[in-house]
């Protein structure tokens, strides 16, 4: 990151600092991508089974590396500042913090994992492979989560472009063994949608591996000397770290969360409603991939403009990122529209599954905008550390009005299981606007405080 004294230039410096992180968001979710297609291949029962899987792990995942994301603007606003030497202690706190969360996370998942499967309307089978695809899973989770906070501190430099090699270069070890462990080849089990889970542990060990070696190598990770005291916990950094780190967090997962709820809630409809709604869902969730890394872009650079005390820079670049954002959804949308059927047969062979998902995409349009202006504005207020506000505007948009308007029109309207896609839709555009009256203020605030 530098200072910059023009749009254009901000713009310039924004697009290098972007475009790795989306190819590294697409990436990471492309795992997740591959694993939702290679399973429909598998079957229509295995496909249900990754869809449940993952509407329990996505939200765990990105909840809990939303509060790692924490380190981000933290060592953001260091070195925009000119405290560098701050910075390895942070990191490495924020490392003993990501194995004492992966540690909570797999004792809870041992514990009500079971009673959850359980309590749903799940054929045998679809139940299986949502436990197996989670246990398999469970063998990545401390490294996914080491790996995050490293990834943070490298994007804080703003050298995004090197998680994107170390991402894609992880993507063919996990296509690798999706192949082999999903349909059993080269003589190794054929686990079915199970195989995914497993594949994507390998994978994370692999990308953590990697991330070390560059840290420990690499210009200019290396001078910053992570590793070469290792501290002791410090439970105050812990703290400031929470403090930024679980509203960024509860944020994400209150809003990825609900995508979970509503797949959870068409466990009562048929096997390829689900599973039509888990293609939708996984397709949509990819192209969130672009307001989510503009997010994650706005986030670095108001960051370190804040830290340096330069209010009006860091008001463009948000308002920057926001139209950019808005633009690439309304492309996003004519997409789905003149490509439904081919993205819809990427995901399966069934014709019943074909239709409906479908008539799915064309609901994923409408908070495919929404998401544009609501995901930045959230990276434009992290860049602030203004946190606590946006969680509560995140549990009012999704929680009070999306879900159960989705609810009602579900269970009370012709729209049956597309009704959830219209609530969803409903308070996506409510938090869009509450977001954007929020960073007005905090815009407003900063300059009037100095």
């Amino acid at each position: 990151m530098y200072p910059t004294k023009s749009i254009r230039e901000k713009l310039k410096l924004l697009i290098i600092i972007l475009y790795p992180i989306l190819i590294t968001q697409v990436g990471l979710y492309s795992m997740n991508f591959v694993d939702t297609i290679m399973s429909g291949r598998a079957g229509a029962n295995d496909l249900a089974g990754v869809a449940i899987g993952s509407s329990f792990w996505v939200p765990v995942f990105t909840g809990l590396s939303g509060i790692l994301l924490a380190i981000t603007p933290i060592v953001s606003q260091y070195i925009g500042a000119k405290q560098e030497d701050r910075v390895s202690f942070s990191v490495l706190q924020g490392i003993y913090l990501s194995i004492a969360l992966s540690i909570s996370i797999l004792i809870a998942g041992n514990l009500i994992l079971d009673p959850i499967l359980n309590l749903m309307d799940l054929n045998e089978n679809v139940s299986h492979i949502a436990k197996e695809y989670l246990v398999g899973l469970s063998y990545g989770i401390i490294p996914l989560f080491i790996y995050s906070v490293l990834r943070s501190f490298i994007d804080a430099l703003g050298e995004t472009r090197t998680t994107m090699l170390v991402t894609l270069s992880s993507l063919p070890i996990n296509v690798f063994f999706n192949y082999v462990l999903i349909f059993g080849k080269f003589g190794f089990p054929e686990y079915g949608g199970a195989g995914a889970g497993y594949a994507s542990a390998i994978t994370y060990w692999f990308i953590l591996f990697i991330a070390l070696i560059v840290i420990l190598r690499v210009h200019p990770f290396r001078t910053y000397e992570i590793f070469r005291r290792f501290y002791g916990i410090s439970f105050s950094t812990w703290k400031e770290q929470l403090k930024i780190g679980v509203p960024i967090g509860f944020s994400i997962f209150i809003e990825v969360s609900i995508f979970a709820a509503v797949t959870l809630l068409m466990s009562r409809y048929t096997t390829e409603t689900i599973a039509a709604h888990q293609a939708a869902i996984n397709f949509a969730s990819l192209l969130y991939m672009i307001p989510l890394s503009i997010s994650m872009a706005l986030t670095i650079a108001v960051g370190f403009e804040v830290g340096g005390g330069r209010y009006q820079d860091a008001k463009q670049y948000s308002y920057m990122g926001i139209a950019f954002a808005v633009g690439m959804a309304l492309l996003s949308a004519l997409c789905l529209l003149l490509f439904n059927d081919v993205v819809s047969s990427w995901y399966t062979s069934n014709q019943v599954v074909f239709e409906l998902t479908k008539v799915f995409l064309i609901y994923a349009i409408f908070f495919q905008l929404s998401d544009a202006i609501a995901a930045p504005i959230q990276g434009a207020l992290r860049g602030y550390k203004d946190v606590n506000v946006t969680l509560v505007m995140s549990v009012i948009s999704y929680w009070v009005i999306g879900l159960p308007s989705g609810f009602l029109l579900a269970k009370h309207t012709a729209f049956g299981p597309y009704g959830y896609w219209v609530g969803l839709s409903a308070g996506l555009f409510v938090a869009a606007v509450t977001l954007f009256i929020r960073l007005r203020f905090v815009q407003k605030a900063n300059v009037s405080a100095h």
